[in-house]
């Protein structure tokens, strides 16, 4: 059985959080870092020497990039490395690396999954970190460390202010496709934590794990990569002249429900420092937000058919309503520490703020000022369409065959 060992935020600890974390189009919670480990005391009779060193040098390997791509992870401009890649691609290659050694750990009943301390830095919790004697926690660490980085690359890549304008739009709509499939392996690792790996933990110890690994913050952030790829899709279909209004209106609809479902897992959890509030904040705006699109598009449609003039008129207002709300909600998120700010407003986000304003103006009933608070609640209901986009299947990689010669060899006990 797995021990547990949380310390306390002290002030000068190991965690660094930065005032001002730039530009922001998709939220990355700062990157939780693991502290160095000694494998050759508590694994030095079980193993072989080879495989020990091996161990612990992909690990150092991680510890070193993390910490310092930690302070980086929002930089709109990576610096190429010796390798030839952005160091946060160096730095998900060894993870990769390191994970197919690190499951020989808890595979095949090996009780040497108990054997050693993990010890990794917080972001969202209180603690400052949290270490664990179950091999298990260490995988779900650098499973959500890969998703995290996947969702700082999407941001990198967003951005819009690192084109020039002589080939933006090209790059722009190549960066948007190529999101669209990070979003999804990022949810593909995060949804693989929550339904493979979390089981795998005695239930004392999962309701130890810090706030960055419950399963609530883990579905959130899974939702949340579900969301955001669909916002690209919606910002692409906005711009398509092909994209009818109806394929717009269900996208704007099922990015409702993701946001609203990752509300629903996150808004309950007791999220008090910076990180974790504005974990909460953006979930929330980006909700509102997608309420605004989808009831504008709902009440555009709702003209074209047979509705009567007054419950599209309730639609378009309630748009309206719900943009006021979410420029509201923008502000909050981008003032909580560490504060950001918007990149300059492109997609779906550029079409509520120059549509619906421009549109709505003519369009809605002029409401006294004793129906202002009732028009979200008198607007129609939004169609509920099946959610179209799922999470990428991800299986752990094979266990490294150096395994299998020391099962081979009955280097390695079993229970």
């Amino acid at each position: 059985m797995g021990c547990l060992l949380s310390t306390p935020e002290v002030a000068g600890g190991a965690r660094r959080r930065p005032r001002n974390i730039g530009e922001v189009v998709v939220f990355v919670p700062g990157l939780r870092i693991p502290r160095p480990l000694d494998f050759a005391q508590p694994l030095g009779d079980g193993l072989s020497k080879s495989l020990v060193e091996r161990l612990s040098a992909l690990r150092t390997r991680i510890e070193v990039m993390a910490g310092q791509e930690a302070p980086m992870t929002t930089k709109p401009r990576r610096t190429a490395t010796q390798h030839g890649g952005s160091t946060l691609t160096d730095l998900q290659q060894a993870l990769e690396d390191y994970l197919p050694v690190l499951l020989g750990l808890v595979e095949n009943g090996n009780w040497l999954k108990h054997n050693l301390r993990f010890c990794w830095i917080n972001q969202e919790d209180d603690v400052e970190e949290t270490t664990m004697s179950d091999s298990w926690y260490e995988v779900l660490s650098v499973l959500h460390l890969m998703a995290v980085l996947l969702l700082s690359q999407a941001n990198l890549l967003l951005l819009p202010n690192k084109f020039t304008s002589g080939y933006q739009s090209t790059a722009l709509e190549d960066c948007k496709r190529a999101s669209i499939d990070i979003f999804l392996k990022a949810a593909g690792y995060l949804d693989f934590a929550v339904q493979k790996v979390l089981p795998q933990l005695p239930l004392e110890l999962r309701s130890d794990l810090p706030l960055d690994l419950s399963e609530g913050v883990l579905k959130a952030l899974c939702l949340q990569a579900l969301g955001q790829g669909v916002e690209i899709q919606l910002g692409m279909a906005i711009d398509s002249i092909k994209a009818t209004l109806a394929v717009k209106r269900r996208l704007a609809c099922e990015m409702v429900k993701y946001w609203h479902q990752a509300e629903e897992y996150i808004k309950e959890l007791p999220v008090a420092n910076g990180w974790g509030e504005k974990h909460k904040l953006f979930i929330q705006w980006k909700h509102i937000e997608a309420k605004a699109i989808a009831y504008y598009l709902h009440g555009l449609i709702l003209e074209e058919g047979n509705t009567s003039a007054g419950i599209a008129a309730a639609a378009l207002q309630a748009a309206e309503e719900y943009l006021k709300e979410s420029k509201m909600a923008c502000d909050s998120f981008h003032v909580t520490l560490p504060s950001s700010r918007n990149p300059p407003p492109w997609g779906a986000s550029k079409y509520l703020a120059e549509r619906i304003p421009k549109d709505i103006s003519s369009k809605t009933i002029n409401w006294d000022s004793q129906k202002h608070e009732m028009i979200k609640h008198v607007a129609p209901a939004l169609p509920d369409f099946v959610l179209s986009l799922k999470p990428d299947e991800y299986q752990l990689p094979s266990t490294d065959p150096s395994w299998n010669d020391l099962h081979a060899q009955n280097v390695v006990p079993t229970k």
